[in-house]
């Protein structure tokens, strides 16, 4: 029998897909006066500021991905601020006459910025241990609790090795302000996103981030003392994910969860801080927190994840170096309908989106790969245009095939990367339609839509429904990385027609399901833009 949680996912997907006659519930218009501050903070703390860096790490780009050619740092506060800078700091700022806004290393739907990051550091530099929120406008650390000594030691013994612990957590209200219902969505993306950046970011400190995918919510929730600061109503911060970040040199032989006792030492903290008010007023999507509730992560069996060590291609990137590329990653608006890309750039970019043992991000131990992708390939030279399906889990080649329209042809591209082509024809009108009529899927070079196996996943683990656009999310950083690297841009689109997407595979259930799209072409700057550096309005720090 199907639980009530997994009937309440199921519910909340169906009930927020778009569809051609019409969209998912919001408000329906843009509520200026009440728009989110995309920033938090927690007021009446210590401020610790952070030193930018002076030099960005010397790895290539294709070092960003391997991690062992990357000296392994130690860990003090000036690593951990420049670990920081590089995964969720500001990129720069843009303006027009009138206005002016931030971009961050994290891309975000809307440019929203639902996603909080907070550290539990072990000393540092004279300092004390503590449980910190990082604020990537002031670029600090805002201490909330103090961590006695012997307290971190039981950690650092438990864990096996020396690192520090890093959280994601999301406020929904975030993004519901714009897009309503959807935005649990898009928060969820959003968190894929910011989780890949921290384990490229991690990558070239020589370190490695780990998901403890044993806690639960509620023990992330204890752990960072949320249970303790007297929210806002609906600005509350939701816990998601605690991940422990080690040398890379380490033995990876640790655990995936923290012991009930450490976690109730630390949920006993004095936690400080309030934080700080987003809007004048907000509105309740009542279907927002029924799922919150229905995907919520109880404790679970922790689980070690193998994916397999096969040696990747040799990249096509002709990228400088990897801080380059993450710093100067944008999110395009609109492509010139003219760019191309060369078939062997168009496998190599497809195949960094493979989960690999010990290759980041996706060996942060997340889950089994679940998402896949069924692409539109409007222009890559020596490769017809058509319809194709990258297959990023063998295990479930059958299963996809057996669900599927029997006219497509599934026939192999490549021996090294699992990408079959479907079916031949100019599909842009298509690509374009399919996502909510976004001219900017229809000119790119290709386009896609994240597939992933959804009724088997989330039937006995309904809180996989989060870990699924996590991935996705995961998938999508890769893919905005890799199209800077070879000279082009890309743009995720959580807008498109969910069901009209699975007609096109032949889907005739929820087995399989759409969840994100992306898209990737030659970009069209628009020069009224002005852009600034990221972090111009602070001084100088000096630890």
């Amino acid at each position: 029998m199907e639980s009530r949680s997994f009937q309440g996912v199921v519910r909340y997907h169906e009930q927020t897909k778009h569809h051609f006659h019409r969209f998912a519930k919001s408000l329906g218009y843009m509520d200026w006066d009440n728009q989110p501050n995309p920033f938090r903070t927690y007021e009446g703390v210590e401020i610790i500021r952070l030193p930018l860096l002076k030099s960005d790490p010397a790895a290539g780009y294709d070092d960003l991905y391997t991690r062992h050619g990357n000296q392994s740092r130690p860990f003090v506060l000036e690593q951990v601020a420049g670990f920081l800078e590089l995964s969720l700091g500001l990129s720069a700022w843009k303006s027009i006459p009138g206005s002016q806004w931030s971009l961050r290393i994290n891309p975000s739907s809307g440019n929203l910025h639902p996603t909080e990051s907070h550290l539990i550091l072990p000393p540092m530099d004279t300092r004390e241990a503590g449980v910190f929120h990082y604020n990537p406008l002031a670029h600090a650390l805002e201490r909330r609790a103090v961590v006695p000594r012997e307290l971190w030691r039981e950690v650092v013994t438990h864990m096996g090795y020396e690192g520090f612990l890093v959280a994601l957590s999301s406020i929904y209200w975030r993004e519901s302000w714009k897009y309503g219902e959807r935005g649990f969505r898009y928060c969820n993306h959003d968190v894929g996103h910011a989780l890949a950046c921290l384990s490229l970011s991690a990558s070239l400190q020589g370190w490695k981030v780990k998901c403890l995918n044993g806690l639960s919510d509620e023990e992330v929730q204890r752990a960072l003392g949320f249970h303790e600061v007297e929210w806002v109503e609906e600005e509350e911060e939701h816990p998601e994910i605690l991940c422990f970040v080690h040398s890379d040199e380490a033995p990876d032989v640790g655990p995936r969860r923290l012991p009930p006792d450490i976690v109730s030492a630390l949920s006993g903290l004095h936690f400080s801080g309030k934080p700080n008010v987003l809007s004048r007023d907000t509105y309740r999507w009542e279907a927002i927190g029924e799922v919150a509730l229905h995907a919520s992560k109880p404790v679970t069996p922790e689980k070690k994840y193998r994916y397999g060590a096969k040696e990747p291609r040799g990249s096509t990137a002709p990228a400088p170096g990897a801080s380059k590329i993450i710093r100067q990653r944008r999110s395009a608006v609109a492509f010139s309908g003219r760019g191309s890309l060369a078939r062997d750039q168009f496998l190599s970019i497809l195949e960094r989106t493979l989960p690999r043992d010990d290759r980041p991000p996706f060996d942060v131990e997340l889950m089994e790969p679940c998402i896949h992708l069924l692409l539109f390939v409007h222009n890559v030279l020596e490769l017809e245009q058509g319809l194709y399906f990258l297959v990023r889990n063998a295990d479930h080649m059958a299963e996809i095939q057996s669900v599927s329209n029997p006219v497509l042809q599934w026939r192999k591209v490549d021996e090294d990367v699992p990408l079959f082509f479907l079916q031949a024809g100019d599909f842009r009108r298509t690509a374009t339609r399919v996502s909510c009529d976004q001219e900017i899927a229809g000119e790119s070079i290709f386009s896609l839509g994240m597939i992933a196996r959804f009724r088997e996943t989330l039937r006995e683990e309904p809180y996989r429904y989060r870990h699924l656009f996590w991935e996705s999310g995961m998938v999508g950083q890769v893919l905005y990385l890799e199209a800077e690297a070879h000279g082009v841009r890309g743009t995720g689109m959580g807008c498109f027609y969910d069901d009209p997407v699975h007609e096109i595979m032949g889907f005739k259930d929820n087995a399989y399901q759409s969840l994100y799209h992306f898209t990737i072409g030659e970009p069209v700057e628009d020069r009224r833009l002005g852009s600034h550096p990221p972090y111009a309005h602070l001084k100088p720090q000096r630890l």
